[in-house]
This record gives C-alpha cells, structure tokens and sequence, in this order.
C-alpha cells in the first residue's frame, strides 16, 4: 500500500507545469544567460561597494546598490531560471527605456559626452540576455495566461435568492443583540 503512494506523490511531482513548456537546453541557456549577467556585476560592482574611501555621490550609491542585489538575484536566477525571468526583464527593459528616452535625443542633438558613451558601451551584453530569454515563454506566461487572483475566495454567479455564498456557509442569521 505505501509503495502505491510513493509512486503516486512521484508521478504527481513530475506532472506537466509551467516549467515543462520551455525545453532543458533552453533553461541551460537561460541559466548561463544569468551566469554572465551575475559574474559580470559581481566583478564591476561588487568591488566598488566593498572598497570605496570616501561616501557616494547619492545616485553613484543608488546605482552600485541597485546592481549588486540585481547581482544576487541574477545568482538566484541560475537555480530558478523561470521564476526569476522577471530580472532579465528588467535588465532589458531599463537599457530600452534609457536608450529611448535619454541616448537617442541626445544622439540626434549630435550632443552625446563621454560618459554616456561609457555606459552604452557596456550594453551588447544585453544582447546575450535578449537572445536566451525564452520569450515564447514570457508572452504565454505574462501575456495570455490568466493572472493570479485577486479575492481569497473564487466569484459564483448570484443565485437568485440573494449575493453568492461561500461553500458549506450557513446563512448569517441576526442574533437581536
């Protein structure tokens, strides 16, 4: 009888799941996707919150700050490849927004510094994050799939006889206090 359990819980562990719809070679992928994306912050930006003499500009800490925990979380990221897509998301989404919105106009104006040329030197790295992003995945997952709920309990039709009822829920009965 225990031995029929056992198989049971097993079959039960790997039935398909959201994970099952992006192949293994394409996780393996993603997961070195996220191996660069870490290792190459943790060297750029781990250092300089580790050694630095005197305080921080505000948005010099901001920055370093911010890029170190999108570091670890890019680490985590190697183990939970799916769940932490949103973090290559990100990455993509910010460099997008930046170069749209800030680089462009300054391109078009012939009026782009060194600093900024800096920066945006930095980004073919991205490229390798573009490229492992199963976004087949992501559009099924954030763009058709219903999101998660909203209420602790689903929504019923109202009967007719008055507003939905919570199952095995006796009528509220008024106690004349």
């Amino acid at each position: 009888m225990s031995s029929r359990i056992v198989r049971a819980a097993r079959r039960e562990e790997h039935r398909p799941g959201a994970g099952d719809q992006v192949s293994l070679v394409r996780l393996y992928f993603l997961r070195v996707g996220y191996l660069i994306f870490a290792v190459g912050l943790a060297l750029t930006k781990w250092p300089l919150l580790v050694d630095h003499a005197r305080p921080w500009p505000l948005m010099d800490g901001v920055e370093t700050s911010m890029l170190v925990v999108l570091s670890l979380l890019a680490f985590l990221g190697i183990r939970y490849p799916l769940k932490m897509l949103p973090v290559l998301l990100f990455e993509c989404g910010w460099k997008l927004v930046w170069l749209l919105a800030v680089v462009l106009p300054l391109w078009t104006a012939d009026q782009i510094d060194p600093a900024t040329l800096r920066v945006v030197s930095t980004f073919p790295w991205v490229l390798i994050v573009v490229v492992v992003i199963p976004w087949g995945y992501v559009f099924r997952q954030y763009g058709t799939n219903r999101g998660d709920r909203w209420r602790s309990t689903p929504s019923r039709p109202i009967d007719e006889d008055g507003p939905p009822r919570s199952r095995g829920a006796e009528p509220e009965v008024d106690a004349g206090v």
